[in-house]
C-alpha cells in the first residue's frame, strides 16, 4: 500500500470534519427544531431548511471548485 499524496491527506481530514459537524448537527436539529417550534413554528422550519441546504450547498461548492480545477 502507497503512502497517501497530501492532497489526498488533506482531502480524506476535510471529509472527516465534514461528516462530524453535519452529523453532530443533524442529531441535535431535532431538539432545535422542537424548542425553536415553541417560539415559532416557521422560525423552527426555517432553521431546519437552512441546515438541510448548507448540507447540499457545500457539495454544489465543491463540484464547482473541481470544475475550474
Amino acid at each position: 500500500m502507497k503512502p497517501l499524496d497530501p492532497r489526498d491527506r488533506s482531502a480524506a481530514i476535510a471529509a472527516a470534519i465534514f461528516l462530524m459537524v453535519f452529523g453532530a448537527g443533524f442529531l441535535l436539529l431535532p431538539k432545535v427544531m422542537l424548542y425553536l417550534g415553541t417560539i415559532s413554528p416557521y422560525l423552527a422550519a426555517a432553521v431546519g431548511t437552512v441546515f438541510v441546504l448548507a448540507f447540499f450547498f457545500v457539495f454544489w461548492l465543491r463540484a464547482r471548485y473541481q470544475r475550474r480545477r
